[in-house]
């Protein structure tokens, strides 16, 4: 393959969370061309938290892109660059479910969205879960807490019912594992 070359970067939209910037890219034909990139500053951990009862406990909440409400796993940024995605995915199942993590196995490491962003999420599984009480959330966030059995999720993915990577791969990754 031949090398195209970034001749430059310029910053359009500083956000909370993430930056945009327009590339001026070279391709190895000489022609250039604009292409957009989104900076995800923090990266993300998510859980696919599996109940007691052996369901798997899901979130249901409004996603402004879509102007829908979603189903999806328990997810969230990291609050520091620094910060063990391990540690992230604990407190956001904490947050968005009340239940804590007696277990808590990495399953798999992806990017969301290669084309545009670099925004990184750490796909971790949560086990012997123990109920510490309500959700603990934002005060821009409404979650309502769902459960599922694992069948069921499965045919969601397949159907096109669920389409979020992040939840699509953490239930994948899980089923794999229990194969």
């Amino acid at each position: 393959m031949e090398k195209i070359e970034r001749v430059k970067r310029e910053l359009v939209h500083k956000g909370a969370i993430l930056d945009i910037y327009e590339d001026t890219v070279r391709l190895p034909n000489g022609k250039e061309e604009k292409w957009d990139f989104v900076s995800h500053r923090m990266g993300a951990a998510c859980v696919l938290a599996v109940h007691p009862s052996g369901k798997i406990i899901m979130v249901r909440q409004y996603r402004n892109a879509l102007d829908r409400f979603t189903l999806e796993v328990p997810a969230g940024k990291r609050d520091s660059v620094d910060e063990d995605t391990s540690i992230c995915a604990a407190r956001e199942l904490e947050e968005e479910t009340g239940f804590r993590a007696g277990k808590l196995e990495k399953l798999l490491s992806l990017k969301s969205t290669v084309a545009f962003c670099d925004e990184f999420i750490d796909v971790y599984l949560a086990t012997d879960l123990k109920e510490i009480g309500e959700q603990h959330l934002d005060e821009a966030e409404d979650i309502d807490i769902e459960l599922y059995d694992l069948e069921d999720l499965l045919v969601m993915c397949y159907s096109g019912k669920l389409q979020d990577a992040k939840t699509v791969a953490a239930i994948m990754a899980y089923a794999a594992k229990m194969n």
